[in-house]
C-alpha cells in the first residue's frame, strides 16, 4: 500500500518555502524537507501569495491509501517578521487548526493543536532558511487548514476537546495506511486525557454498541469512556502504565467470547473463534451434543446464544464465559489494576458481569471529574 506525509510534513514545508520567498524575494514552485522517519519529502507548492511583510502558501495533503479524512486539504503557513528582538521561530495556528481546550495532550490547553514533532519540524526547516539568509530576527508562522472545520467533526478532535479544526501530527513525518500504531495512540490519548482530568477509573468498550449500552443500561457520561476497538490487552496495558487503578471492560458477546479464550487482539484477521469457544462453554453447561453441533453451523453469536437459551442453560453457559473472561483479564493485569466486565448483546441485552463490576461501575459514576 503507498504511503503519505502527514500533515506536520505539510506544514513543515509550506512554512519552509514560505520563509525562502520571503527572505529572499523569489517565488518558488517546489519545496523539500527531511522527515524524522528519513524520508525526503519533495513537495509541490499550490496558492502563492505575497504581500508586504508576508507570504503564504500550501502543500495538499496526500496520506497515501491511509483513508484520513485530510487527505487532499491543503495545509498553508503564512510566514511574517515578528516583533521579537532575538532570533528565533513563533508557531500557531489559524484558520481551520484546532485549539486544545482539555489538559492531557500533546499541547496546553489554549494553545493551537500543532503537536511536538511538526513543531519542531517546522522551526527546524524553517531556522535553516534563516541560516542560509544570515536573518537574525524573529519569524511567525501561522499555520492554517481552509475548511478544517468541517473537517474536525469527522475526527475525535471535539471528543478529545480539540475545538475549531483539525490538528497537525505526526511522529515520523510519514503516513502508514492502517497504521496500528495511529489506532493504538488515539486509545493512549483518549486514556492519558482521562487520566490528566483526574480519573483513577476508566472505563473501556471496543465499539460503539459498548458505549450505547453503558449509556442505556447504567446512564454511564459517554464521555467519560475510552473506545478500545479491538486492542483490549494493549488498553489494560496503557491504562496500568498511566497509573490508573481500575477497568471496567464492556462489550458485545461477539467480541468478549474471544477474550474468554485469552484472545487480546479481538480483530478477525488475528484470531475468529467465537462459536467454537461458545461450544466449548456449552458442552461444559450442559448443551446437548445436537446443540453444540448446531452451535458449530452458526455464523452469529447471537444465533448460537439462542440455541443455549433454547436448551436452558443460558444460566451455566454465561457462568462459564464469565469466569474464563475474568481470568483472562486479571490474568493480563498482572495484579497493576483492578478489572471487570460486563457483557451483552443487542438481541438479548445484559448476559453476565464480573463479581465486581457493578461496584465499579458505581465508583466510576461517582468519581468527580
Amino acid at each position: 500500500m503507498r504511503r503519505g506525509f502527514t500533515t506536520g510534513s505539510c506544514a513543515a514545508a509550506a512554512a519552509k518555502a514560505a520563509a525562502y520567498m520571503l527572505l529572499s524575494g523569489r517565488v518558488k514552485t517546489r519545496i523539500q524537507i527531511s522527515t524524522p522517519g528519513g524520508e525526503v519529502f519533495d513537495a509541490e507548492l499550490v496558492d502563492v501569495k505575497r504581500g508586504p511583510g508576508e507570504v503564504s502558501c500550501g502543500v495538499v495533503k496526500d496520506g497515501g491509501d491511509d483513508p484520513d479524512v485530510t487527505t487532499g486539504s491543503v495545509v498553508v503557513a503564512t510566514v511574517s517578521f515578528g516583533d521579537g528582538e532575538t532570533r528565533g521561530v513563533e508557531i500557531d495556528g489559524g484558520d481551520g487548526v484546532g485549539r486544545v481546550t482539555k489538559p492531557g495532550l500533546d499541547q496546553p490547553v489554549g494553545a493551537a493543536a500543532i503537536n511536538s514533532v511538526p513543531r519542531a519540524m517546522i522551526e527546524r526547516e524553517v531556522r535553516e532558511v534563516m541560516d542560509v539568509f544570515d536573518y537574525s530576527g524573529t519569524l511567525r508562522v501561522v499555520v492554517s487548514v481552509p475548511g478544517g472545520d468541517e473537517l474536525a467533526r469527522r475526527t475525535f478532535n471535539p471528543r478529545f476537546g480539540i475545538e475549531g479544526g483539525v490538528s497537525i501530527l505526526g511522529t515520523t513525518g510519514i503516513v502508514e495506511p492502517m497504521s496500528d500504531r495511529a489506532i493504538l495512540e488515539t486509545i493512549r490519548v483518549e486514556l492519558r486525557q482521562n487520566r490528566a482530568l483526574g480519573a483513577t477509573r476508566v472505563a473501556i468498550a471496543p465499539g460503539n454498541y459498548g458505549l450505547e449500552f453503558m449509556k442505556e443500561s447504567f446512564s454511564f457520561d459517554l464521555d467519560r469512556a475510552v473506545k478500545c476497538s479491538n486492542y483490549i490487552g494493549d488498553a489494560i496495558d496503557m491504562a496500568a502504565e498511566l497509573g490508573f487503578t481500575e477497568i471496567l471492560l464492556c462489550g458485545h458477546l461477539g467480541k468478549l467470547v474471544k477474550v474468554s479464550g485469552g484472545i487480546m487482539n479481538t480483530h478477525s484477521s488475528v484470531a475468529d473463534c467465537r462459536v467454537e469457544l461458545m461450544a466449548a462453554a456449552a458442552g461444559y453447561a450442559g448443551v446437548s451434543t445436537e446443540g453444540i453441533r448446531q452451535i458449530l453451523d452458526c455464523v452469529s453469536t447471537d444465533a448460537a446464544y439462542d440455541i443455549v437459551v433454547g436448551e436452558g442453560c443460558e444460566a451455566a453457559f454465561m457462568a462459564r464465559v464469565m469466569e474464563r473472561i475474568e481470568f483472562y483479564l486479571k490474568k493480563r493485569a498482572a495484579g497493576r489494576l483492578g478489572v471487570e466486565c460486563v457483557v451483552f448483546t443487542k438481541v438479548f441485552g445484559l448476559l453476565g458481569e464480573t463479581p465486581g463490576a457493578r461496584g465499579l461501575l458505581k465508583r466510576l459514576t461517582e468519581e468527580p471529574l
